[in-house]
């Protein structure tokens, strides 16, 4: 496994994707600008990043209808799910590396289909961390809210409406054995026998208690290659709520401060970092926007923010 961060763009975008439209509560769409107000550019600007801020994405308005047919917001799920799936393809398609600032989970439904377009094109392989509480692989059979933001990876696993399984311009946009899931510690009935038969690697807070965050990782980083594109999903409630309070689907007992820059330090080390999703940030939740700082800092750890001067590890006796 590559340890320097040598083959990662140093150019860097910015897309603000400002919707709630797939959660069942309002607030996400503050996410944006609440990272913005922390600082997030300039903060990648101080580790020698080019930074560009392309501004936000528009779509249509949160209507907050019930569900219909096992979904809520489906037209307009989909309306700016095209939208992030456009913008991401052409950042990348241009040599940078998308960081889309969310907005809820349901956008990393437009942002991983333009990647596995991009990748496919490219000839690269794709490796997908979904730093999460949740496996988000409910369908439409099986959640009784229809909220979208819980569906995203089997939406992109290829189970769920045409109009999203397909916006990779092939179904399904990936194979699940491409899938690492880290942090996971709330699962719905249906979804755990879902998320079994599918065979998605999934490292719930039981298993980082019983081996560590640094097994965890080594585990979920093992096999990339020097072609390997590397898509981070980054939910804030991955993090433990203690410390990461303004999420609406907090579930306690999360990773810790330590446990979480462990996490991306070892995905910095790797090089291959070549997109970032950063959502579920609900502002209107938090205290001084202290979460909003905390991503910061964390995102800074991913691309490349350490203690000291890294060396490779010494080998153990």
């Amino acid at each position: 496994m590559p340890t320097s961060p040598a083959h990662a763009p140093h150019a860097l975008t910015l897309v603000g994707a400002p919707t709630d439209i797939g959660a069942g509560s309002r607030g996400a769409s503050m996410g944006p600008e609440a990272l913005r107000v922390a600082g997030l550019g300039p903060a990648l600007q101080t580790l020698g990043y080019d930074v560009e801020d392309a501004g936000n994405l528009s779509g249509p308005p949160n209507p907050c209808l019930p569900l219909q047919h096992g979904y809520r917001h489906l037209a307009e799920v989909v309306a700016w799910n095209v939208a992030v799936h456009d913008a991401v393809h052409a950042e990348l398609e241009r040599g940078r590396l998308p960081i889309l600032l969310g907005g809820d989970h349901c956008l990393g439904i437009g942002s991983i289909s333009a990647v596995a377009r991009y990748c496919r094109r490219a000839g690269k392989s794709l490796r997908v961390l979904w730093l999460d509480a949740h496996v988000d692989f409910n369908t439409q059979a099986l959640t009784p809210s229809g909220n979208l933001h819980g569906m995203p990876v089997a939406c992109l696993c290829g189970n769920g409406p045409e109009p999203l399984t397909a916006l990779a311009g092939h179904v399904p946009a990936l194979q699940p054995q491409w899938i690492r899931q880290i942090g996971i510690r709330s699962v719905d009935d249906g979804e755990k026998r879902l998320i079994d038969a599918a065979g998605v690697d999934a490292y719930d807070m039981r298993t980082i208690d019983e081996i560590g965050m640094r097994a965890v990782m080594e585990e979920a980083l093992a096999d990339l290659g020097p072609d390997t594109h590397l898509h981070v999903s980054f939910d804030v409630d991955f993090l433990d709520p203690e410390i990461a309070p303004a999420v609406a689907t907090g579930i306690p007992g999360g990773p810790t401060y330590r446990e979480a820059q462990l996490c991306m330090e070892m995905i910095a080390d790797t090089g291959l970092l070549g997109s970032l999703d950063i959502v579920e940030l609900n502002p209107a939740l938090d205290v001084r926007n202290k979460t909003a700082v905390l991503t910061t800092e964390l995102v800074q750890s991913l691309f490349g923010k350490s203690t000291l001067m890294r060396r490779p590890a010494r080998r153990r006796p």
